[in-house]
């Protein structure tokens, strides 16, 4: 059997153990763990046979497992105990020198004894000790002597000032012993939480936070732990951990992940020792960063003790804090890299693509113009030889307008290109697109809705045509026959708004910002051509001017792409005039 202690005794306390392991007995002297007497004493062999003879084995063994099971119960009750032998055994010890001292230094002697309970076991215990010591001195010491009669009312005024002055050592006492108490404990909680943090800040990965988060969260708290981090869509998953970790991680239920869910989704705490739900038998706890909830901590208490921990601790908070902040940590870590290795690869790819550009520019001239030079040949070539030169000709061309856009492209990102920005109309901008539009328009209705009152806006006005066309362009190229194109634009706050939407089937569902990617197209398996370097170049291009650009599906059927231009300060113009509202229909 495993020794059982009397807990909440000192050093400087008799500390009894009473294991009975073949026959023998180990008895502690105060204030040490070493044996009194040696194992095969003559002495001791007799003390055992006779306390087994006395009381019996059985009733020593009951008694060791009853302070076993109850041992809270066991220290209050040896505490009280105490409280009355401690100014009995000073009385006892007060009588022989009765003659050599005088009746106030002995109620000293019974002050300190209240002093040395109160130190050591508290108020309560204190408080008897007071009414025991002034018991045991009016009947010890006060004559008439051995009994609670009192020849003189003087002493009455003796009795009251020991009781009062018992009670106020037993406050007073009692608070300085609880407030060394609540200094040791928050000390112990600062050194805590202050080696958890050194730990985590170690941590380079996700797997590393976790293991050591669950390493000390269940060393320190006597509970096995688990950490669920949430997936793309919000959903709860296992973290990943080491094996070790894996193997003492609590096994959640469909109930439990739901309970961890609602504690994910609200931020709050859920199960022991919180107001929802808190008869489940664990504790689940957000892990909230400063930015957003990061995950959730599910405590399982191991004992007794750590189920009262959970419910009555602020420094588990603490700890599911320090892991929050780890986590985001490490998230924005990830972002960075992300950022860096992103920034990299764009930076490698422009860089590739301008060389290859600048490279194959000089042989497709040439051959743009042979191809040229054979459709005017003296005398005509025949009608196949004629169809085989135009169909040179136009690849040619389309395969220089695609390097001319690669290059602008990588310039316009690069920051080498100076924008020519003047202040003008957006109306002029307008017309002069849809002009250069014509021939991919001619089967669709164009609508202009532009507002009357519309500011000079500076900006480059081949860059911003450019712009305007290669909207114009899709939204002709993606639209049946004779649906309809609307070019609208407005003023909202310090920014002009320009909007072209369709009436056709729209962008697909979710990827509405990744169609302004490099060689991304809406229909990867369109046969209609084109590399998908339009709203690229649309994005890159209002960029430059300090603008925005997104694309959005509207809810009766089309796409809409909007861009937004900063309207800045115009220059004074000493006569005005009148705006031309551009609103109407235009069928090309």
């Amino acid at each position: 059997m495993s020794p059982c202690r009397l807990r909440g005794v000192y050093a400087g306390h008799v500390s009894f153990y009473a294991p009975f392991s073949k026959s023998q007995l180990t008895c502690f002297v105060p204030g040490t763990r070493r044996t009194w007497w040696r194992r095969g004493n003559v002495v001791c062999r007799l003390l055992n046979r006779l306390v087994m003879n006395i009381c019996g084995v059985q009733w020593i063994q009951r008694l060791s497992d009853r302070i076993e099971a109850e041992p809270e119960e066991w220290r209050l009750q040896f505490a009280y105990v105490a409280a009355i032998a401690v100014p009995l055994l000073c009385a006892f010890g007060a009588s022989p020198l009765l003659a050599f001292l005088d009746q106030a230094n002995i109620a000293m002697l019974f002050l300190l004894s209240v002093v040395i309970v109160a130190v050591f076991f508290g108020r309560g215990p204190a408080i008897v000790s007071t009414i025991v010591s002034v018991a045991a001195f009016d009947f010890g010491f006060v004559p008439p002597r051995f009994s609670f009669g009192v020849s003189d009312l003087q002493y009455l005024v003796t009795f009251a000032v020991m009781s009062v002055v018992g009670l106020l050592i037993a406050q007073l006492t009692s608070r300085l012993r609880f407030e060394a108490n609540l200094s040791a404990s928050r000390e112990s909680e600062s050194r805590a939480l202050y080696e958890f943090a050194r730990d985590l800040s170690g941590a380079l990965q996700t797997e590393q936070i976790v293991d050591v988060s669950l390493a000390v969260i269940s060393r320190t708290f006597d509970v096995h732990g688990l950490i669920l981090l949430p997936d793309a869509d919000g959903r709860l998953r296992e973290a990943p951990c080491s094996s070790v970790q894996a193997s003492g991680a609590p096994r959640l239920g469909v109930m439990d992940l739901g309970l961890a869910q609602w504690s994910y989704d609200h931020a709050k705490p859920a199960g022991i020792g919180a107001d929802f739900m808190p008869s489940s038998e664990q504790a689940f706890i957000p892990l909230v960063s400063p930015m957003r909830t990061r995950g959730v901590l599910v405590l399982r208490p191991v004992s007794a003790n750590g189920t009262q921990t959970l419910r009555q601790s602020s420094q588990v908070r603490s700890f599911a804090a320090l892991v929050a902040i780890a986590l985001e940590r490490q998230h924005y870590i990830d972002v960075a890299q992300e950022v860096t290795v992103h920034m990299e690869s764009e930076r490698l790819r422009n860089s590739l693509l301008s060389a290859l550009s600048h490279d194959i520019r000089t042989p497709l001239t040439s051959l743009v113009g042979l191809s040229e030079s054979l459709t005017r040949s003296k005398p005509p070539l025949a009608p196949h030889q004629m169809e085989l030169a135009l169909a040179l000709n136009e690849g040619a061309m389309r395969m220089t307008d695609l390097t001319s856009t690669i290059l602008e492209m990588a310039r316009i990102q690069s920051g080498k290109v100076q924008l020519n920005l003047q202040w003008q109309y957006l109306e002029e901008v307008v017309g002069s697109a849809l002009r250069a539009c014509k021939p991919a328009l001619e089967r669709h209705v164009v609508h202009t809705n532009l507002a009357s009152d519309l500011p000079l806006v500076q900006f480059d006005a081949v860059l911003v045509e450019r712009v305007l066309c290669n909207l114009v362009e899709n939204a002709a190229k993606y639209t049946p026959t004779g649906s309809h194109i609307t070019i609208a634009a407005q003023v909202a706050f310090d920014f002009l708004e320009v909007d072209v939407r369709d009436s056709g089937p729209g962008f697909p569902k979710g990827r509405e910002d990744e169609v302004f990617g490099k060689f991304v197209r809406g229909d990867p398996e369109s046969a209609l051509p084109g590399v998908g370097l339009g709203l690229s170049m649309c994005r890159a291009i209002i960029e430059a001017h300090r603008g925005t650009i997104c694309a959005s599906n509207l809810g009766h059927g089309g796409a809409r792409v909007l861009f937004t231009l900063p309207l800045g300060t115009p220059p004074f113009v000493p006569e005005a005039e009148d705006a031309l509202e551009v609103q109407g229909v235009l069928d090309v």
